[in-house]
């Protein structure tokens, strides 16, 4: 059923929960895939080369932020793989589930108030609008 699954994560704690929930789901659906993606916004791409310097220490610092991701995959003799793109999370999200046709999209809720998501949107909000499949968002 959901054999292609998209995990966004940036590593936080809103995206770890929503990870256990991906690599059970992976461990039940056992042909499933879990490609774990985590989209470098501008801002984040301009502070990271401020304080890091080096690509190979910047690329490196990326992906520590989703080793306990990757643990929990690990834990769960999950199948993943890791991409990193830059780009404006949400419509990067979207365009990366719609162009590759996962089965499920899984992401994070930040929990923002119903004011804050009128007023500011979420990405969680953003790509369960405009994914062409399913999509689970983790409180």
């Amino acid at each position: 059923m959901f054999n292609k699954i998209l995990l966004a994560s940036d590593g936080s704690k809103n995206a770890l929960r929503a990870a256990e929930k991906a690599a059970f789901i992976a461990k039940v659906q056992t042909e499933a895939m879990v490609t774990i993606l985590y989209v470098v916004d501008s801002s984040t791409s301009k502070a990271d080369v401020l304080s890091e310097g080096s690509i190979e220490a910047i690329r490196e610092n990326r992906y520590k932020k989703l080793w306990s991701t990757e643990e929990i995959f690990k834990k769960n003799n999950s199948k993943y793989e890791v991409k990193i793109v830059k780009g404006e999370p949400g419509p990067t999200i979207v365009q990366h589930a719609n162009e590759n046709k996962y089965n499920l999209v899984i992401i994070g809720s930040r929990g923002l108030g119903r004011l804050q998501v009128m007023i500011l949107g979420s990405v969680s909000h953003k790509v369960a609008k405009r994914v062409d499949c399913p999509v689970m968002i983790d409180k």
